[in-house]
């Protein structure tokens, strides 16, 4: 009776704990269009690194405000125990299970940080990762400011700064985990509805459901 008593609750416990899918790639590869639609298909919650941060900058009385903005306009990343922190209170805050962490981790300090601080915390599925060419991202993000995003970082000058970024820190990450086997490639070069029937493919082959199943 106490057996099953105990084993009822473990199961119960490993439900509860939250389900990652990082959500990795370029400037302007179309990382936020394709989570909402996993949210919308799936039930996952969308949490933006970039959109956490840029929310707490303008936060009245925020202490990191000054220190996100620096970063945000230099193309740098921000300090890994900020984000997560973040994150971290994005998570219980929603009172779900299944999150989508799009554009993190960014570097190695970002997966130092997230192992340290979280890894014991979430279960992590798997890192979904677009590909998509340095001009097309660089076109989107320029016709994305042009529009009146609201981005203090969608200009040329930031836009340069934040490539080097990816290229030099991020596709270390996108190495590290596909040594594990926990990278799916998605070409994010076609059209969105196009780039989110390969998407379905990942999710699927990991078991996971749609919500109208």
């Amino acid at each position: 009776m106490l057996y099953r008593a105990l084993r009822s609750l473990s199961s119960y416990l490993n439900k509860m704990v939250p389900e990652v899918v990082f959500v990795l790639g370029a400037p302007g590869a179309g990382k936020g269009t394709q989570c909402s639609l996993i949210s919308k298909e799936y039930g996952f919650v969308h949490l933006s690194a970039g959109d956490l941060l840029r929310e707490e900058r303008q936060r009245p009385g925020s202490e990191y405000g000054e220190m996100i903005e620096q970063c945000i306009r230099n193309g740098e990343i921000v300090p890994v125990e900020v984000t997560c922190s973040l994150l971290h209170k994005a998570m219980q805050k929603s009172g779900q299970t299944r999150f989508l962490v799009d554009g993190f981790p960014r570097n190695k300090d970002n997966l130092e940080g997230w192992t340290r601080e979280m890894a014991d915390k979430t279960k992590l599925l798997f890192v979904l990762f677009f590909e998509c060419s340095k001009d097309l991202c660089t076109e989107r993000c320029l016709g994305r400011g042009a529009a009146g995003s609201g981005r203090s970082d969608d200009n040329l000058e930031s836009l340069m700064k934040r490539f080097n970024t990816y290229l030099n820190d991020t596709m270390p990450i996108i190495e590290h985990y596909e040594k594990q086997g926990l990278v799916r490639k998605i070409n994010a070069e076609v059209a969105p509805d196009q780039v989110f029937e390969e998407v379905k493919k990942a999710f699927n082959q990991c078991g996971l459901e749609k919500l109208n199943n």
